[in-house]
């Protein structure tokens, strides 16, 4: 489980398929997606971050490719 600004973040990395994406709302992203890169790494899945901005907010998008 992840923590922003003590708000737990859930992530069903079981649903999590091949050629989908989510979105992490945050403002300080690099935590997060060192979290979420090592939490990808362990499960053996190849993940790709980008900060973006969507619907005005800042966050982290997530894309696993296999």
């Amino acid at each position: 489980m992840l923590r922003i600004l003590s708000i737990p973040i859930w992530i069903d990395w079981k649903a999590f398929r091949p050629e989908t994406s989510f979105f992490i709302p945050c403002l300080d992203y690099r935590p997060v997606q060192e979290f979420v890169e090592k939490e990808a790494d362990r499960l053996r899945m190849q993940v790709v971050c980008k900060r973006v901005v969507e619907r005005g907010r800042y966050g982290l998008r997530v894309w696993r490719l296999a």
